[in-house]
């Protein structure tokens, strides 16, 4: 039989069904959010934050608890938080610690100490009102957090297209580039749950 005469359907059939992407936020860590903070006590505050683990007492989601049963791989990036989410949602589970995951950084602006805000305002202003507008005050640029998240995406793209499904417990803003990356490599995005701790983000080919 040659080539040709091959029929499509045989061909179509012989390929690879690409696996899935899940993007998992960690569980909530355990540091308190309410407090009012200058902007210095805040950088202090988002370096705890990056060295916490989580809070004692919480039960990831179900449907995610599900999607890492039937998942082939399961990454967390290097940060403990998101360490012990991937430990909770698999327990006893192997997975892959990948530095490439760690969220992108929050510096925020230099404002007089006698502005004290909530830590969740600071991250807002630091994200979309600073840092977003390339102030990265010598850590990751925007645009340096886009190519880092591109490379991820690229990662995790090979191994879904060899047909794993493939469980991420990372970060909140770093898995929305990522998502960006993916969507523009052709990933489509079927579930979105928000920004919330435990919240996920999936995507598949069709």
């Amino acid at each position: 039989m040659t080539a040709e005469s091959v029929p499509q359907s045989s061909v179509l059939q012989s390929r690879v069904r690409a696996g899935s992407i899940t993007l998992a936020r960690h569980g909530e860590p355990a540091i308190s959010r309410k407090v009012r903070l200058s902007s210095r006590e805040y950088r202090e505050f988002w370096a705890r934050y990056e060295t916490m683990g989580l809070l004692a007492g919480q039960t990831p989601p179900a449907q995610l608890v599900g999607f890492v049963e039937r998942c082939d791989v399961l990454i967390s990036s290097t940060r403990r938080r998101a360490i012990e989410s991937a430990a909770a949602v698999g327990p006893g589970r192997d997975f892959v610690r990948e530095e490439v995951l760690v969220e992108a950084p929050l510096p925020p602006p230099r404002w007089p100490s006698w502005i004290r805000l909530s830590p969740k305002v600071w991250g807002f202003l630091a994200r979309f009102h600073w840092w977003f507008f390339n102030h990265h005050q010598g850590e990751e640029s925007r645009k340096a957090s886009e190519n880092r998240a591109d490379q991820a995406a690229a990662k995790l793209e090979a191994m879904a297209d060899s047909g794993q499904h493939v469980v991420v417990l990372a970060h909140g803003f770093f898995n929305i580039l990522i998502g960006r990356a993916l969507i523009k490599r052709g990933w489509r995005r079927t579930l979105r749950e928000g920004y919330k701790y435990w919240s996920t983000r999936r995507f598949e080919r069709f």
